[in-house]
């Protein structure tokens, strides 16, 4: 039997909490996203004493900490620092203001909110996320006080001066907002030369050429770029190195398992928790089985872990959703070709061929369905009979043959599928 209970942290989402699960023969500290904050914009503070009370009671405990901040020094600045550095740029800003945040991240956008009606601005937005999470917030009275948003279809008929949008793709997203403005394909929102554009967000790992492509579309635009390496208009949710040293001070942990970051961010709080005195620091990683007590190791047993992939209703792992192939068909397009031939190895009738997804040129040009009928002849002029009464062989002969006009005629090769009945 174990007890669990919620321990209130700080965190851009609402209502963070760590877990403290008790049993007979020890304790564990979950930390979850958290970091220390005296006063945060939204949501109570990081509850210091009750970290401090687990910390004096008896027993062996156990610390599987956030290591996303711990490459940096120092302690994470506040939303609120965040907060005066926006107040600032909005009210300054010449025209139009736009802001693209984590949709999650409800501590921005009440700062962002507040910002607005400060300069007289009303706030527009433009995502489905960032909707869904400002009902959330007004279902919790966090955002008591804050005018309601206007959606998307407001934006134009607003003045330049009284307008900020709020709006989603801080990760280059291609279907989302910010993305879709960056190219002209938004169907109510357009930003022109001399509007402002802040990126109140940092790209996570692995997204950052869709970032910078999209901000680069902008400058084209002569829209203003504002990121946090030009401002400091993002903190993250994580504690930094004295944050950790901090709470390892209270909890006083005999066991540290560092979770929540890539190789580099587990390694370096490894080595923290090493050199502030823990006795035992578990290096582990997805799928590793770890025992915490009473003698706390890595196991080799493992659990299938991994990515699951939410694909319309079906949960599946990406080997099960058939992802790779549709990226394929988006590359190649696809041609099928449907052809009656006899036991004597002849065609009965003329191929029915479909194409999808190729180029169509008209005109003079040779079509592919041209070329897809000509590789077909071509087999058939070219194959032993022999071995044209064997459908496996004919098959893959016909196959590799159209891929090949289709690349000497295209310069790609498409997904081709041969679907031979026997006559």
């Amino acid at each position: 039997p174990f007890t669990l209970e919620a321990i209130s942290v700080a965190h851009s989402i609402p209502e963070s909490c760590s877990l403290l699960i008790a049993t007979s023969i020890g304790r564990v500290v979950h930390t979850g996203d958290w970091k220390l904050e005296n006063n945060p914009v939204s949501g109570p503070p990081t509850n210091v004493e009750r970290f401090k009370a687990i910390g004096a009671e008896k027993g062996p405990l156990a610390l599987i900490c956030d290591s996303t901040n711990v490459l940096k020094e120092g302690v994470s600045p506040s939303e609120r620092d965040i907060a005066k550095n926006l107040d600032r740029l909005v009210l300054e800003a010449p025209r139009r203001v736009a802001v693209t945040i984590f949709a999650s991240n409800m501590g921005r956008l009440i700062s962002i909110a507040k910002a607005a009606e400060k300069a007289g601005r009303q706030v527009v937005l433009s995502g489905r996320s960032l909707h869904r999470i400002a009902n959330i917030g007004r279902e919790l009275g966090l955002l008591d006080g804050i005018a309601p948003f206007l959606d998307h279809d407001a934006f134009k008929h607003l003045p330049p001066k009284k307008v900020l949008l709020l709006c989603t793709g801080s990760q280059g997203e291609a279907r989302a907002a910010i993305a879709r403005i960056s190219r002209d394909a938004h169907p109510a929102i357009s930003l022109d030369a001399g509007d402002r554009m802040i990126f109140s967000s940092w790209a996570i790992p692995g997204n950052e050429r869709e970032v910078i492509d999209i901000q680069n579309r902008l400058i084209e635009k002569g829209v203003e770029v504002i990121t946090n390496a030009t401002e400091l208009v993002h903190v993250t949710g994580h504690p930094r190195r004295d944050e950790l040293r901090q709470l390892y001070s209270w909890l006083k942990p005999a066991v540290l398992v560092p979770v929540h970051g890539e190789a580099a961010h587990l390694n370096a709080h490894a080595e923290l928790g090493s050199s502030e005195g823990i006795d035992k620091v578990l290096r582990a990683r997805n799928g590793d089985m770890v025992r915490l007590m009473p003698e706390p190791d890595v196991s080799k047993d493992e659990v299938k872990a991994g990515e699951l992939y939410l694909d319309a209703d079906i949960l599946c792992t990406p080997e099960q959703s058939g992802v790779r192939g549709r990226r394929r068909l988006s590359f190649g397009g696809m041609v099928a070709v449907s052809l009656c031939v006899g036991s004597d190895g002849n065609l009965r009738s003329s191929p029915q061929i479909f194409i999808d997804g190729l180029p169509e040129l008209g005109g003079d040009y040779e079509e592919a369905g041209e070329v897809v009928e000509k590789a077909i002849n071509s087999v058939f002029a070219s194959m032993p009979n022999k071995r044209r009464r064997n459908a496996d062989a004919l098959g893959e002969a016909i196959r590799q043959a159209v891929r090949g006009e289709l690349n000497a005629w295209w310069g790609k090769k498409p997904n081709v599928k041969i679907f031979l009945h026997r006559i």
